[in-house]
């Protein structure tokens, strides 16, 4: 369906997509983030070879994961340091529930200013799934990279688009329609604004297997970390063999 039209039904639908998802909160427990450090290290000790912060929202926290270790950036380090036998620093910063601005707003700001090699970024479910309109997702997402790019102007950004929303088995399937239509809009612009702004799109998840997904049927679990952390390791190990010189 073409952006547009995306945006005009959507929004005419906007009242159904209300009432299923009231009904949908109601009936699904609420997850807290994962409990354990924010930060680690793997491998031997001394300077990391990489050294990754994982920013955004609840699947930045780790929300599905049973602890702290099933969530992303502590498994994407595992990955790494079982790759290149390097040491792999991690660091988590998030905000459950955030929008692309408030990240922006509200976590970017705080974070010290440490040496990181690879900054991913978790964001995009909040903005759909509350109808931010492409102009302010752009606002937002667009000063987020801004914003990142300004206090670690050298290192790379990788954001993942979001995953088909009729796939989800937590989503009533007309809601999972309703939402993957706002999917689509935010990730049209996500991919134009990461061109635009030097950030890294990293490939597509894919809901194949409903172990991916935590007791709510909508945040990762463990397992789903998992591959999304792959998917990320080896977008990571493949920029930096191309950046190695050819002799």
């Amino acid at each position: 369906m073409d952006h547009r039209l995306n945006g005009i039904v959507s929004w005419l639908l906007l009242p159904v997509a209300i009432t299923l998802g009231l009904r949908l909160r109601a009936n699904t427990p609420r997850q807290l983030p994962p409990p354990g450090s924010r930060l680690g290290h793997v491998g031997k000790s001394g300077h990391p070879a990489y050294s990754i912060l994982v920013l955004g929202d609840s699947s930045a926290a780790g929300v599905g994961a049973d602890e702290v270790g099933g969530s992303l950036a502590p498994q994407l380090a595992h990955i790494l340091h079982r790759e290149t036998g390097e040491p792999v620093s991690w660091r988590i910063a998030d905000a459950n529930s955030a929008i692309s601005e408030e990240v922006r707003d509200h976590v970017v700001p705080n974070l010290e200013p440490a040496a990181y090699t690879h900054i991913i970024l978790c964001v995009g479910t909040n903005d759909t799934k509350n109808y931010l309109t492409a102009r302010r997702f752009k606002k937002g997402f667009g000063g987020l990279l801004y914003a990142l790019h300004a206090k670690w102007p050298d290192i790379p950004v990788i954001w993942t688009p979001m995953l088909d929303m009729t796939t989800v088995p937590g989503l009533p399937p007309l809601l999972g329609r309703i939402l993957q239509m706002r999917a689509e809009i935010i990730n049209r612009r996500g991919r134009q604004l990461c061109r635009e702004r030097h950030a890294i799109v990293a490939p597509a998840l894919e809901a194949t297997d409903p172990a991916g997904f935590s007791v709510d049927g909508f945040h990762a679990s463990a397992a789903g970390y998992h591959y999304w952390a792959s998917l990320l390791a080896q977008t990571i190990l493949e920029r930096t063999e191309a950046e190695q010189p050819h002799i």
